[in-house]
């Protein structure tokens, strides 16, 4: 009796698996009866990530208190993606594509804003299916074959929002992508109720670039060289100077582009360059992340040891938090 339920509940699974994951180019017929065919999405749906309410479900909360207690120095960038991103989650029919891009130095927080948004999105958090990451340097290397790249780009982006319409693509090192290859996925976001049949308005576009870094960081310099407090600094004092050095920034792969052109970016996100305050505060969680207790001592010594910049007051952390985790080593 055992044996034959193993097999019965194979059976199920492999059924279902024909009936759900239609993504995959394959084309066969079964008649099976109805009864089976639920029961079988049922068994699959709970073992293997759907594009569901089950493995995806926004936490706004859980958004929020991650923001606060786990990314620092950050009260600009904290501030607009808990709204950006709360506002495009509750919007239940919104009009395009939610489109960050997010700018400032190395070691700032941008991928990490990105890691926290996936873990209160999905189930599965970064190792989601419906999470899709791409590298400039890695993805998009040659410019002889910038052709290729439009094209199969294009075929991923369509091909994976058919697959799930609550998908993110991920675009990192955008200052090192060849200029006009990211025009390719405009149409997808721009104010279209659907193209081809397919609806791109329910997924997320974030860009990740050190673009416009130089632009944020004497900002803050001018804010710390008036004695203004660093909090002071506002969304309205960098994204409308950011968007325009990025656009016109000839090394970036935002250079020039449609999307910022049509306006189709809806926030510039800046992330401000750290103070040795900040990389304390990175170091004590960075120990707490590695099982260890916490000590103030051994922070202190690793975040007096980093490079800070400019030369003459030495405010800001030249990698900001990056390389803590590999100093702490050394240290500990």
């Amino acid at each position: 009796m055992k044996a034959t339920y193993k097999a019965y509940f194979v059976y199920y699974v492999l059924i279902s698996s024909v009936f759900v994951n239609a993504f995959e180019p394959i084309s066969t017929t079964f008649v099976v009866g109805l009864g089976v065919a639920a029961v079988g999405r049922k068994i699959y749906n709970y073992v293997y990530e759907s594009c569901d309410s089950k493995w995806i479900a926004f936490n706004s909360t859980g958004l929020e208190v991650a923001l606060d207690r786990k990314l620092f120095g950050q009260h600009v960038a904290s501030r607009v993606i808990q709204k950006a991103v709360t506002g495009f989650m509750n919007n239940k029919n919104p009009k395009k594509p939610l489109v960050l891009s997010l700018h400032g130095w190395t070691g700032t927080g941008k991928n990490f804003v990105s890691q926290l948004i996936a873990e209160n999105l999905y189930k599965e958090g970064m190792a989601s299916s419906f999470i899709h990451q791409f590298v400039s340097t890695a993805h998009f290397p040659h410019l002889s074959q910038i052709e290729n790249y439009k094209s199969q780009l294009q075929q991923w982006v369509k091909g994976n929002v058919t697959n799930c319409p609550r998908s993110m693509f991920i675009f990192d090192e955008m200052d090192k992508m060849h200029p006009g290859l990211i025009d390719c996925i405009k149409p997808y976001l721009d104010y279209y109720e659907n193209l081809d049949g397919v609806s791109y308005r329910q997924a997320i576009f974030i860009f990740l670039s050190n673009a416009g870094g130089e632009h944020i960081t004497q900002v803050a310099l001018d804010f710390w060289k008036e004695g203004r407090d660093r909090e002071e600094i506002q969304l309205q004092h960098l994204e409308p100077a950011l968007s325009l050095s990025v656009f016109n920034n000839k090394k970036s792969g935002l250079w020039h582009t449609s999307l910022i052109d049509k306006n189709l970016v809806d926030f510039f996100v800046p992330f401000l360059p750290l103070e040795y305050r900040h990389v304390l505060l990175c170091g004590m969680a960075e120990m707490s992340a590695k099982g260890l207790k916490p000590d103030q001592d051994v922070v202190d010594q690793m975040a007096r040891d980093l490079v800070y910049f400019p030369k003459s007051e030495k405010i800001f952390s030249g990698k900001g938090c990056k390389t803590i985790g590999g100093k702490l080593d050394y240290y500990t």
